[in-house]
């Protein structure tokens, strides 16, 4: 298995070694170092070249300003509410299983027993922290544009995540900030125009937390890929 330590140098390499970490060292991340893979990243493709993607890029009381605008809404238990929903109403199979078994795989690693709903908060809480990463960024798009430029989104994201491997960091996508949008947009003072598409942690991995041990599965190239001829 090719080693999720230090930098990629291939793409193969870093798709590979791309995980969604959930523990980060203090250790700093240069702002133009983010700027740099962020500019890079935007030569992903994009519908007539439209570009949907806006990046608001934290550090220090800025990302703090974020957190604590969110886990006070968290920890007050305000209703979470997305404004473009990402998970479907009711998980149906074969989706159900692969949603559960990387949770409860995730959970078997810390130690949180079924049923514990405490840890389990205490768990999901540390999203709203970035996972103590030293940097992060929030991810928004126009409300008027449509499905494609949110496919175009993915693959900046994705363009975003491998330029971090290359560069020997590790990232965590955050779906989860979505329904705190409203917490957000006071932070940040968004534009009434901008929906939350995610947040993300960019930091150095910390190797030493048993929660940067999860390997997800994948499923078997016959369950997705049909080849004609």
């Amino acid at each position: 298995m090719v080693s999720l330590e230090g930098s990629a140098t291939t793409v193969s390499e870093a798709v590979e070694t791309r995980r969604s970490l959930r523990a980060f060292l203090p250790d700093k991340v240069e702002p133009k170092l983010l700027k740099e893979i962020l500019v890079k990243a935007s030569r992903a493709p994009s519908g007539t070249n439209m570009q949907p993607w806006n990046v608001h890029l934290l550090f220090g009381e800025s990302q703090a300003k974020v957190s604590q605008a969110v886990l006070q809404d968290y920890d007050n238990n305000v209703p979470y509410d997305e404004e473009q929903p990402y998970y479907p109403d009711k998980f149906f199979e074969p989706y159900l299983s692969r949603r559960r078994k990387v949770g409860w795989d995730l959970y078997g690693l810390l130690g949180i027993e079924k049923g514990d709903k405490e840890k389990m908060k205490a768990q999901h809480r540390r999203n709203y922290e970035f996972f103590s990463a030293p940097a992060a960024a929030i991810f928004t798009i126009h409300r008027d544009l449509n499905i494609g430029s949110w496919l175009d989104y993915g693959m900046y994201l994705q363009s975003v995540m491998l330029l971090a491997r290359e560069a020997g960091l590790h990232t965590c996508p955050q779906a989860a900030f979505c329904g705190y949008h409203k917490a957000i947009r006071t932070a940040l003072a968004l534009e009434d125009s901008e929906v939350v598409v995610c947040g993300m942690a960019f930091g150095y991995a910390d190797f030493s937390a048993v929660e940067n041990t999860l390997q997800t599965d994948r499923a078997d190239a016959d369950e997705f890929i049909k080849i004609y001829s």
